[in-house]
């Protein structure tokens, strides 16, 4: 059987065909659903890219292909082209394969609504857009109107799936919950609707820290991990507000004017780069900022955290940030936000107001004057982590596909045995 999957992620085809990635799903990604289907189709935007950047990866072939929408940007963007939009997504879910929607996102609410009456599919919430578009890490004039109606949406889509899976244990749960009975599409043969938390992150053995590599009994003198200054790390895009960079320059700022001797080592790159350099710049901290761009996934970026005494996330929407499990598992004390999944994964100690520069930059500078402590929570991030390995939520997840596999055969039979084949569109999602 054939998955359709529709996603918000934008990607990018050259002259020859293929298609890329910049930073998110690169053809390994799609192995976890090969597991399961014959095939995979993406339903996403895709821009046309006349080169390959250096940095770029392969999406497509070996069972990988694309349904390509128009590669709109922003509202404007997407009123503009919206007849084209609407007429690629129709014609990308007019199949009968398994139908999985990666929401929130305006791409996964046109499938749906696009959808034949009575299709079963799934949904992978990966994201809150109520956290998405709160005051400060969105700044459209509609901004409140697009927190309500995405919201409500995507509450809507979680209550009509036949089976969900969540990145989080319990907090996308509580705001998106699944159908409290039997969603439609789903044959009484199979009970209840299969709900089921697994994240989306990816972490193979190489990705664990050695226990004998770390020593919380015996802690190491301050900056030692980075041998000079202390050193804290972000990973994360720079393409819009949501990852909060702007607070963390801002208790940066903060820390550096209380004394304390530190470099910030950005990893990853967008939109807003140059907004955040003008930022650091003001508060004259750009000479303590490296700006290291988008590195490989893997050893590369394992080599930068393990070179830092502090990971900082300072998102302001999250669902369950991998980059947060990556640094976990790398035995590396870690500062993240109330956000999303974030209180699943770090103690009330290692968590701040999301938007709170003064907190942050006491968090930071208390993190700093206690190596004792960071190595205590060092240790407890790689022991939380290690809960994330592959060969852990992998099983979970197929069984997750499984299941929408076999509805999916059940609807496509009743369909056949009726010899009738349902046409209407469902807008109740639109």
């Amino acid at each position: 059987m054939q998955l359709t999957i529709a996603l918000e992620q934008r990607f990018y085809r050259t002259p020859d065909g293929q298609y890329w990635t910049a930073s998110l799903y690169p053809r390994s990604f799609w192995s976890r659903y090969l597991a399961v289907f014959d095939g995979l189709k993406i339903l996403a935007r895709v821009h046309e890219a006349s080169s390959v950047a250096e940095t770029w990866k392969r999406v497509d072939g070996s069972g990988v292909s694309f349904a390509a929408i128009p590669a709109y940007v922003g509202p404007w963007s997407f009123v503009r082209s919206v007849r084209h939009v609407r007429t690629a997504v129709a014609r990308g879910v007019a199949d009968d394969s398994a139908m999985l929607l990666r929401v929130p996102g305006l791409v996964a609410t046109l499938a749906s609504s696009a959808m034949r009456t009575g299709r079963p599919y799934g949904v992978e919430v990966v994201g809150d857009p109520y956290d998405v578009f709160s005051p400060g890490a969105n700044s459209h004039p509609f901004r409140p109107f697009f927190r309500w109606w995405f919201s409500r949406t995507l509450k809507a889509q979680c209550r009509r799936a036949a089976c969900n899976l969540y990145v989080t244990e319990q907090a996308l749960q509580r705001r998106y919950p699944p159908a409290a009975q039997r969603a439609k599409g789903v044959p009484e043969q199979y009970g209840e609707n299969f709900s089921i938390g697994v994240s989306d992150v990816e972490l193979d053995d190489a990705a664990f820290a050695a226990d004998s590599d770390l020593s919380p009994c015996v802690p190491p003198p301050a900056n030692a991990r980075g041998k000079g200054r202390f050193r804290i790390v972000f990973v994360g895009t720079l393409e819009a507000g949501y990852k909060g960079f702007d607070v963390l320059v801002a208790a940066f700022a903060q820390c550096a004017r209380a004394g304390l001797d530190a470099e910030l080592t950005i990893i990853g790159t967008g939109r807003q780069k140059s907004v955040f350099e003008s930022l650091a710049r003001r508060l004259a901290v750009s000479d303590r900022l490296t700006f290291l761009g988008s590195l490989p996934a893997g050893e590369p970026i394992r080599r930068r955290l393990d070179a830092s005494d502090v990971f900082v996330l300072p998102s302001r929407q999250e669902g369950l940030p991998r980059a947060l499990v990556e640094a976990m598992a790398r035995g590396l004390a870690c500062i993240g936000t109330r956000v999303g999944g974030v209180p699943e994964l770090l103690p009330e100690c290692a968590v701040v107001a999301p938007g709170d520069a003064d907190e942050l930059a006491g968090r930071i500078l208390e993190f700093a004057a206690n190596p004792t402590r960071r190595a205590e929570l060092g240790a407890q991030n790689l022991a939380t982590a290690r809960r994330y390995h592959e060969d852990i939520l992998q099983p979970r997840r197929i069984a997750f596909y499984q299941r929408l596999r076999d509805l999916t055969v059940a609807w496509q039979r009743e369909a056949a045995n009726s010899r009738i084949a349902p046409t209407r569109p469902n807008r109740a999602c639109a």
